[in-house]
């Protein structure tokens, strides 16, 4: 049977090539909302962090109606260390939207989602968008696709692919490229002709298969999944199929369908439809619900596995708890564990002590973005130096390799490829349109760690960077370090500015004065190699002698400005950072300098010395020491 009345589409696309802003307009020109009711632009990043970055860090599900069609929309994320939203939801689509911008062409995210829609069996449609950029070249753009369809083994007829041309910023779409109509009712129409159709059978056995979990403090756990088969009704006694074969009966308690941006309640679903469930307390991600007179379960999706780990770790600087109300290991354990219930690319292990977990995840975004969260949510916790993830073949060292696309002026390739060059990446292609440089490489996942802010540097701000993951080879050999030391705090108190002017030849600064300070805090990059120590608490000492500088006016340098994705590409494997709900900082893993030394030699660090917890030995048994005699005078006075 065939469910006429529904399509499934997924929009998948690289990054900024206008995802989110085609599904505004679609939902614009549907006729199915008010103009009060979508205000505003990128309507479905809801997440205060997805409208801060700009960027879709979760996949959405939404619904519209064209032409009494239910068409089922899966807004999905562009960022590479966001594959897993991808992956995790294409299960639920029968076609998909393939969005290329029509001058930067084809990217390594579009070959990354594209091979995906193919293992799935999707039927694409390719979206030549932005079209009224003035240096547009939709023609080329279009031959660029159909060679990647070619390259990925496309069959017959995924390579007779429609091409609708729109521009998501004017709101139009038309099948040819002069085409500027007004509306896209074009992509619509596409959509309806060649998206198949759910073919289900509505009187066999229930399968549904959930791919993304939500939460209401109201009603607990919530599935959202696609009925493959049968039809799921509520208050039903259903069977829940885990990932690991165990079976629990269950009974539904409410079924929703999506409604526009929202959600209607049913009494059941029919196979071939998105719905979200309600009362089923042991579903999660990869589970089928199933008839329990004939449970089978459906193929569990396969995800791809972590490039990058990390360490998380209790919080025990000298200002733990100042600001945040999760303090403890039990707390991250908790958290954590939540957070692996959505997160499918995630994985979390223990460390070596109880205080640690290894997490692991597809990059540096998709690690900062869960720091990130936490801290916002009051979470403390220092974490360490982003490490790429090795693995042994024939009893060789393979790691992640990565395909990296850099956009640059021409004038600033050399200095690009110098850098590249000396992290051990490989170019394959390089193409100069006028005065910008197409240029290719195959780097090490670790050569990127710290990279995006040297090219920066390098070619004052004008390049433009996508990687993506590409496959494990052999290990390429030795990627140089920071070059730089970095100012450890030597003394715990409030910055002065005094101190800073006097520190302003040392280097770069990452504290500013009246801000407090710990020993063994990382307050500065050091101009040279090698670190030292610095007191930033030091204060003017007060006289009685007027100096010639009493009147003059400090200025001090801008310290610099560190995020989160910063702090992590710049630490080294001895440094943390610290993340608290108030802010950022940068320390040494070990905050005393005896115990640096011992861990640079190899041991352990000692236990905390009797001099940091009491006054010297001196003080307490020798009476204070006379002041020396004046030599020009003589005694009683002669």
């Amino acid at each position: 049977m065939i469910n006429k009345n529904v399509r499934n589409v997924a929009i998948i696309a690289h990054v900024d090539h206008g995802k989110t802003t085609l599904v505004d307009q679609m939902l614009r020109q549907c006729g199915q909302f008010r103009a009060a009711q979508l205000k505003g632009e990128r309507i479905l990043d809801s997440n205060d962090l997805e409208r801060e970055r700009g960027i879709t860090i979760l996949s959405k599900n939404i619904a519209i109606t064209y032409q009494g069609t239910k068409i089922n929309l899966i807004d999905t994320p562009g960022h590479a260390d966001f594959g897993g939203e991808v992956e995790r939801v294409l299960k639920m689509a029968d076609g998909c939207l393939l969005l290329v911008d029509a001058l930067e062409g084809p990217m390594p995210q579009t070959t990354f989602v594209l091979r995906k829609a193919f293992e799935f069996g999707l039927r694409p449609i390719v979206v030549v968008n932005k079209t009224d950029r003035v240096d547009a070249r939709p023609a080329d753009v279009q031959d660029e696709v159909l060679d990647l369809f070619i390259e990925l083994g496309a069959d017959e007829d995924a390579l007779e692919f429609p091409t609708v041309y729109a521009s998501a910023t004017q709101g139009y779409a038309a099948l040819d490229p002069a085409g500027r109509p007004g509306n896209i009712f074009a992509l619509f129409d596409t959509i309806l002709e060649h998206v198949p159709t759910p073919e289900v059978d509505p009187a066999a056995p229930l399968q549904m298969l959930i791919t993304t979990l939500d939460y209401s403090d109201y009603v607990g756990r919530i599935g959202i999944g696609r009925v493959f088969a049968g039809t799921i009704s509520a208050g039903r006694n259903v069977t829940v199929i885990h990932r690991d074969g165990t079976q629990a009966r269950e009974k539904v308690g409410e079924l929703y369908v999506f409604d526009g941006l929202g959600r209607r309640k049913v009494a059941q679903v029919v196979a071939g439809d998105i719905c979200a469930v309600v009362g089923l307390n042991s579903v999660d991600i990869g589970d089928t619900i199933a008839d329990p007179h004939d449970p089978q379960p459906l193929p569990i999706v396969r995800i791809d596995e972590p490039t990058l780990h990390m360490t998380f770790r209790v919080n025990d600087s000298p200002f733990t708890g100042r600001s945040g109300k999760f303090l403890t290991s039990g707390h991250l354990r908790e958290r954590l564990d939540k957070e692996l219930q959505r997160n499918v690319a995630l994985r979390v292990e223990p460390g070596p002590t109880p205080e640690e977990f290894h997490v692991s995840g597809r990059g540096v975004l998709h690690l900062s973005v869960l720091v990130e969260n936490m801290r916002r949510e009051g979470y403390e916790l220092a974490v360490g130096k982003p490490k790429v993830i090795f693995r042994q073949l024939n009893g060789k060292k393979t790691e992640p390799i990565e395909m990296c696309v850099v956009e640059v002026p021409t004038a600033h390739v050399g200095p690009v490829m110098e850098l590249m060059g000396a992290r051990r990446a490989i170019c394959n292609k390089m193409e100069t349109h006028e005065s910008q440089s197409h240029v290719e490489f195959t780097i090490p996942t670790r050569g990127l760690i710290g990279l995006h802010n040297r090219l920066m540097t390098a070619t004052q701000g004008t390049i433009i960077m996508h990687h993506n993951f590409y496959e494990y080879e052999f290990f390429r050999g030795g990627i140089p370090h920071r070059m730089s030391g970095v100012l450890i705090a030597s003394e715990a108190g409030q910055v002065t500015a005094y101190a800073l002017d006097n520190l302003a030849d040392r280097g770069v600064m990452f504290v500013s004065p009246g801000q407090p300070v710990y020993k063994g805090q990382i307050v500065g990059e050091h101009c040279r190699e090698g670190d030292i120590m610095v007191n930033v608490c030091r204060g003017k000492k007060m006289t009685n002698i007027r100096a010639a500088s009493a009147d003059k006016t400090v200025v001090l340098n801008t310290p610099r400005e560190i995020t989160l994705e910063i702090a992590l590409e710049f630490i080294e494997d001895d440094e943390l950072v610290e993340v608290t709900p108030d802010g950022l900082r940068l320390r040494k893993r070990h905050l005393l300098e005896p115990d640096r030394k011992r861990a640079a030699r190899g041991r352990g660090p000692m236990p905390l010395s009797r001099s940091e917890t009491a006054p010297p030995c001196r003080s307490a048994t020798l009476p204070p020491r006379r002041a020396p005699r004046s030599p020009g005078r003589a005694r009683n006075g002669v």
